[in-house]
């Protein structure tokens, strides 16, 4: 009875680990499944699930600085450093046809296969002359080939060239009562241009429709295609005939409506800027406008130090030996300088806006992805300014690299510097010198090591510029889409100021570009243009005690930022308009709602002369179903300039810190900086 029970429990046993056996089987079966299954979803939602869960967890670096939380008892300096210009308030976009307008025909004279190359600014200003000239010729373009952004660039293979900055479909679709678009050319002349036996024009910017229309048209109408090179930032004259007003509206239409970046570059330039406002408060955008092109064209190479003065000078060689630049290689700097024909320093810029009255705590984005001289040129503007961000500090890897797209690995072989020069030759001579006494045979040859030297030995080696790597070709890809990131921001931004606003060419740049659509899409929204030669006079004055300025320099400054809202114009009209219209479109692209039935009834008033800037020209009223919202004309008694011609707020230390221990030093109290406001709310009275 006994063995009876021993043999019960052994099987009890048995049958319980064989039990334990199934469940551990069960469970690493369940494992495997779950690993397996989580691969999976790793694998094919990286792109959308693992995105937000990304974006849901961003962490920034950066977080905005305030010295005051509550801006309600400064109402009139906010205006005054925020508001919009009152005299450009009335201007609105208005691009539409404006008398006959036909639609494309069905049947065109041929097609226009294009390439374009150089900068954000030059394929920007490239594609609008294009299609303005195949509506000229009655031709069908075919997408634009923008030659930085192609396969042989290293980019990603998911787009294509024009599609890898802009979106085609808006394009297309924007411009179809324009111009008659397709993506690629028939398939009979894909293979004649495989073999080149299509006509080619390589055009400038300065092209007039008279060349397009006899000499392009008719070689159009024989080959049914011709290629147009563009490398010159343009390929039609910027001011055309009135009776081709119709033609430079074309053009605004194709920058500011047809031109919408790709959806990913769009998204994230939309990010940035919602990052920037988060804080609520408004915020300066700063494009320096320092190139080294730039720089080198204008001669302004002993601005900076050491290597950086080398590498300008280099560059203007290199422009004086192929035509670019007309003049000496040695420039007086300061002379080019005091003349305004040099970039404003970031330190020099600091200056003027704090002397404006913008506090420690404004918010500053710096946009171009070069700035000439390294981020030390920007430590005076960090001083200065505790918010002073960058793309690089708004946005994540992660991010940059889904604009990127898929890109492949690339291992760089070549070499990024000149060889060094060969000695063959003169061991052939050793070699054949003739009988004895010879002189000693030279030393090997020992190739330089340029990484001692630094990045920029080349200079010594060679005239030429070395040439591009595919890393570097592919870097030059990806700064095409961090400007037209910066393009965004800077359109979009509550106050914009230019550094410099010519290129390496003398031509309008980025900067102006960004003006140029700003005056068209909110031209009340505050743009300063400074006059370079002015500021720099101003800032002589003061060279001996940088940062520290009287009562009668401060108002010098102000007068001077506050008279170049408006005036400025006048100079922008006359100095970018003949290089560049987009700089410019006014007043072709705009309207007035202004109600000019009560203006003339006024106009014997002497504020009805300052409607608006002469430089706009003139400006046609808005058409009836624009004017639901009409504006009254500007009142007699406001002046831009009275805001703060006697504002003395600012005198003393220029620099108020937010945490320093000067409870004097010619700082205002808040009594006297109340009285100052009231000042202001009664002379500029309400916008």
């Amino acid at each position: 009875m006994g063995g009876a029970g021993f043999a019960g429990g052994d099987g009890k046993a048995v049958v319980f680990k064989s039990k334990l056996k199934w469940v551990g089987l069960v469970g690493l079966v369940l494992s495997t499944f779950s690993l397996f299954t989580h691969f999976l979803l790793a694998r094919y939602t990286a792109g959308t699930a693992l995105s937000e869960y990304q974006s849901s967890i961003t962490i920034f670096s950066w977080r905005p600085i305030f010295d005051t939380a509550d801006l309600s008892t400064t109402i009139a300096l906010q205006r005054r450093l925020w508001g919009p210009i009152r005299h450009l308030e009335s201007l609105h976009p208005y691009a539409n046809p404006r008398g006959t307008y036909p639609a494309p025909v069905l049947q065109t004279n041929g097609f226009i296969f294009v390439k374009i190359r150089g900068g954000f600014h030059e394929i920007r200003n490239s594609i609008c002359d294009i299609v303005v000239v195949s509506r000229l010729l009655n031709a069908t373009l075919v997408i634009p080939e923008i030659q930085s952004t192609t396969s042989s660039k290293g980019i990603s293979t998911e787009f294509k060239s024009f599609a890898y900055l802009y979106n085609e479909d808006q394009f297309m679709s924007a411009l179809a009562e324009d111009v008659k678009i397709v993506k690629t050319l028939p398939k009979n002349l894909k293979g004649s241009r495989r073999k080149k036996e299509i006509p080619s024009f390589k055009v400038s910017s300065t092209s007039s429709p008279y060349f397009y229309l006899h000499y392009v048209r008719p070689v159009l109408t024989r080959h049914s295609v011709v290629e147009i090179v563009i490398s010159d930032g343009g390929c039609l004259q910027p001011v055309l005939p009135p009776n081709l007003e119709e033609y430079q509206r074309l053009r605004c239409r194709v920058a500011f409506h047809a031109l919408r970046l790709r959806d990913e570059v769009q998204e994230l330039a939309t990010k940035i800027l919602y990052r920037l406002r988060a804080s609520g408060r408004p915020f300066i955008a700063y494009d320096p406008g320092m190139t080294r092109d730039a720089l080198a064209y204008f001669g302004c190479a002993e601005l900076f130090q050491d290597v950086h003065t080398e590498l300008i000078q280099h560059k203007r060689a290199w422009m004086l030996k192929r035509g670019i630049v007309k003049g000496n290689l040695s420039v007086d700097s300061a002379k080019q300088r005091l003349n305004g024909l040099c970039p404003l320093m970031p330190e020099e810029v600091g200056i003027i806006l704090r002397a404006y009255g913008y506090s420690r705590d404004t918010i500053i984005y710096v946009s171009g992805g070069e700035v000439f001289g390294g981020q030390k040129k920007l430590i005076p503007l960090h001083a200065m300014f505790e918010n002073v961000v960058d793309r690089t500090l708004l946005s994540m890897p992660w991010e940059l690299n889904k604009m990127y797209g898929r890109e492949a690995n690339l291992i760089d072989k070549s070499p990024k510097m000149s060889p060094p020069a060969k000695e063959e030759t003169k061991v052939g001579a050793w070699k054949t010198s003739g009988p004895r006494p010879r002189p000693l045979p030279p030393p090997p040859a020992r190739p330089k090591t340029y990484h001692i030297e630094g990045w920029w030995g080349w200079v010594a080696e060679s005239d030429n510029e070395p040439e591009s790597t595919v890393m570097e070709l592919r870097t030059n890809a990806h700064k095409l889409l961090w400007e037209a990131i910066d393009y965004t921001i800077c359109v979009e931004a509550d106050v914009f100021i230019p550094g410099f606003d010519r290129d390496g060419k003398g031509n309008p740049n980025f900067a102006s570009l960004v003006m140029g659509n700003r005056l068209y899409q909110s031209a009340a929204s505050k743009t300063y243009r400074f006059d370079r030669k002015e500021i720099a006079k101003l800032l002589e004055e003061i060279r001996d005690q940088f940062y520290q300025a009287n009562h009668t320099w401060i108002t010098s400054v102000r007068r001077h930022l506050r008279r170049n809202l408006v005036d400025g114009l006048t100079k922008e009209s006359t100095r970018s308009k003949p290089l560049s219209f987009l700089s410019f479109p006014v007043p072709e692209c705009s309207c007035s709602k202004i109600n000019l039935t009560k203006v003339s009834s006024h106009a014997s008033s002497p504020s009805s002369n300052s409607q608006f800037p002469a430089a706009l020209g003139a400006i046609h009223q808005c058409p009836s179903w624009m004017n639901g919202d009409m504006v009254p004309g500007p009142r007699g008694d406001e002046s831009e300039e009275d805001l703060d011609e006697d504002d003395s707020s600012s005198i003393g230390l220029l620099f108020r810190q937010s945490s320093e221990n000067r409870e004097g030093g010619g700082e205002m109290s808040n009594k006297e900086d109340t009285q100052i406001e009231d000042q202001e709310e009664l002379e500029g009275g309400e916008r």
